[in-house]
């Protein structure tokens, strides 16, 4: 779809619009719209029907492959049976899909008109195309129970890696677009819980493979390859830290500490990490609480300001224990209370009157509490993911050291080094992206996004040139 560039941090913005044109040349409005992809029509479409949809069939029919023609659009309106003779389905597909929008349109008088969605920064353009069928693009007041399309910029840097945030769903349309965050946080857990050099190295290899992979089941895939080679990289980084290559095998030094034999400095990372990327992801979900609802919505919200302060205020508290500090711990306890007392309000509200929306409430601000607990414990997982990947690491360099030694050994020790490292990598990489995922769906997404918007699909069918029609 062709588009301008918008900005990364936020939904473009977009306009409701009537597309108003001559009832006599609503085909000529409906073919610039087509061409220029930018806008999408709201509103049921009839069933195909006619001359046109009967051509499209037989021509199918006789070609008898069975796939679907991909639609194109003759600039001028064309003769359906001279489609016919020359088996020009895309054509006809194409032709299809005009007359049921134009079926669809609205008319009054001599003027047919269609109303849809188009990014704000597209009016000016659609309108100059619109110019020349005599039609107009009419900027219209948006209802606020309708909430527009989500269109998130393309941009070449965020590509590869909006699948993260699209394969959770769709963003509400005012809100901010966590793909920067996401790529980070997937790139930085998967690194952590698949800790080691040589494995690391390995995953980067495959990726750079996956963007030369042009034909075949794969090149589906390569515009992802970003993704996969970044997530390697941090996996080597973190090997460094560890001293792991392909195990514990003394290539390379112990930087930062061994799992193996220092799990609890480990685990205390993973929970810190987890905190900062839970606090990241409450800011996320405050800003869009505010931007979807209004700061009352943001203020008692359990991913807005309420939760927030159940969430710092249990890290000031554990602050407060882990130093034995009264102070600290009597202004963590004012924090959490603060907290529970916005949940609290909130659900009421929720909840509505009755004699059961009390006892809804309360259960509704102990399981926001509970969560941001299992939230902060769920992290652990970082660390005990990493711990099984060095310890089975560990295990097949003590095997294959052990059975060193003679021919027969020697073999049998070399064999057990690739075979076993091969499965901890093929076992523990799908473990760590999995694991990984699950971490940023639930934990981290369930607070940026309270349900999901519409993704924007605008109606693009490309004209086929001159040449081809004759």
């Amino acid at each position: 779809m062709p588009q301008r560039e918008h900005t990364l941090s936020v939904p473009a913005r977009m306009s409701r619009v009537a597309v108003v044109a001559p009832a006599l040349r609503l085909r000529e409005a409906l073919v610039a719209v087509a061409d220029a992809g930018v806008v999408e029509l709201a509103g049921p479409l009839p069933t195909a029907s006619g001359e046109t949809v009967e051509a499209l069939r037989r021509v199918e029919h006789a070609g008898g492959s069975g796939a679907a023609p991909q639609p194109r659009l003759a600039p001028v309106a064309p003769d359906v049976a001279r489609l016919e003779r020359r088996g020009a389905a895309d054509l006809l597909a194409g032709e299809v899909e005009l007359e049921r929008r134009a079926e669809a349109a609205v008319r009054h008088g001599s003027f047919a008109a269609l109303v849809g969605w188009t990014p704000s920064a597209e009016l000016q353009p659609l309108g100059e195309r619109l110019a020349a069928s005599g039609a107009v693009a009419v900027e219209l007041d948006r209802p606020s129970w309708i909430e527009p399309p989500t269109l998130i910029a393309r941009k070449p840097v965020a590509r590869p890696f909006r699948p993260l945030v699209e394969t959770y769903g769709s963003a509400h349309y005012a809100d901010m677009d966590p793909t920067l965050f996401a790529t980070v946080s997937f790139v930085l857990m998967f690194g952590m819980m698949f800790g080691d050099l040589g494995h690391g190295l390995i995953v980067a290899g495959l990726a750079l493979l996956l963007r030369r992979a042009r034909r075949g089941r794969f090149a589906r895939f390569q515009p992802l390859w970003p993704l996969p080679f970044a997530a390697g990289l941090s996996a080597a980084f973190f090997g460094l830290l560890y001293g792991e290559f392909f195990g514990p095998t003394g290539a390379v030094p112990v930087v930062w500490l061994n799992p193996v034999d220092r799990p609890l400095p480990l685990l205390a990372a993973a929970v810190a990490i987890g905190a900062l990327l839970l606090a990241q992801s409450y800011a996320f979900g405050t800003v869009n609480r505010w931007r979807e609802d209004g700061a009352a919505a943001a203020l008692v919200a359990p991913s807005g300001i309420a939760g927030t302060c159940v969430f710092l205020g249990g890290a000031i508290l554990a602050a407060g224990w882990y130093f034995d500090a009264t102070p600290v711990l009597v202004a963590g306890g004012a924090v959490v209370a603060s907290g529970i007392v916005l949940l609290a309000v909130g659900h009421l509200v929720e909840s509505g009157r009755g004699a059961l929306a009390g006892v809804e409430a309360s259960i509704g601000v102990v399981d926001s509490v509970v969560r941001v607990g299992a939230s902060a414990v769920s992290f652990t997982r970082l660390a005990a993911f990493g711990l099984m990947h060095a310890a089975l690491g560990a295990i097949v360099w003590a095997a294959a050291t052990a059975l060193w030694g003679g021919a027969v050994g020697t073999v049998l020790a070399v064999l057990v080094f690739f075979g076993g490292n091969l499965v901890a990598f093929a076992l523990e990489a799908l473990v760590a992206s999995i694991q990984a995922l699950r971490l940023e769906y639930y934990e981290l997404f369930s607070r940026i996004f309270a349900g999901e918007g519409r993704p924007f699909a605008p109606w693009h069918v490309p004209l086929a040139s001159e040449k081809e029609e004759t």
